[in-house]
């Protein structure tokens, strides 16, 4: 019998790049379809991790492991959006700036078996303060569209972050770490 194949249940193609460097190439990759909505009063880890559950379960896959993750930027217990217009974006930015905020990145992994693991990455990250001038170049440039907190710290925002503590790979989406330590215990063989 041939060993379980992974699915990725993401359509990011930054998940896919992070998970390479660990060696593993998805058999296939595809977006859960499942409501996003934070509930009434949770709390962003507690969001985070039921989001990855959720896109986990929502795979439905026969002999194969399904990795999913959700990465929530948070300003106290402030669940920021994934902005999706320019003023979105730009309000996020404007929050930011000059504070710390945690990215909190969530992993789940369901075995062929059913049996689900989880494990949650948190990182503290705090940008320089931004001038307008800094926030209408950064908004030109688009990378925010589609990104929790509207930035991604793999492209140019990088550059304006002053300080960071914990997994730069969580905050692109997959904290490499944990999803390591997920697959070793669950019995996936990593290349």
């Amino acid at each position: 019998m041939d060993a379980p194949s992974l699915i990725l249940a993401s359509a990011s193609p930054r998940r896919r790049e992070l998970l390479a460097r660990l060696g593993v190439e998805p058999a296939r990759m595809g977006g859960a379809h499942i409501d996003e909505t934070p509930l009434k009063g949770e709390l962003p880890r507690d969001y985070a991790v039921r989001m990855a559950r959720e896109k986990a379960v929502a795979a439905e896959e026969g002999n194969a492991f399904v990795l999913a993750g959700d990465t929530v930027v948070a300003v106290g217990r402030r669940i920021l959006p994934k902005a999706e217009d320019e003023a979105t974006a730009r309000q996020c930015l404007e929050l930011l700036s000059g504070r710390r905020h945690r990215v909190l990145s969530a992993i789940a992994l369901r075995g062929p078996d059913g049996s689900l693991r989880e494990k949650l990455s948190e990182t503290q990250v705090r940008f320089k303060r931004l001038s307008a001038e800094e926030i209408a170049s950064y908004l030109a440039g688009g990378e925010w569209h589609g990104k929790a907190g509207g930035y991604a710290i793999q492209g140019s925002a990088e550059g304006l972050i002053a300080w960071i503590s914990g997994s730069h790979s969580g905050v692109v989406g997959l904290p490499l770490f944990e999803t390591r330590a997920l697959l070793k215990a669950a019995g996936f063989s990593l290349g």
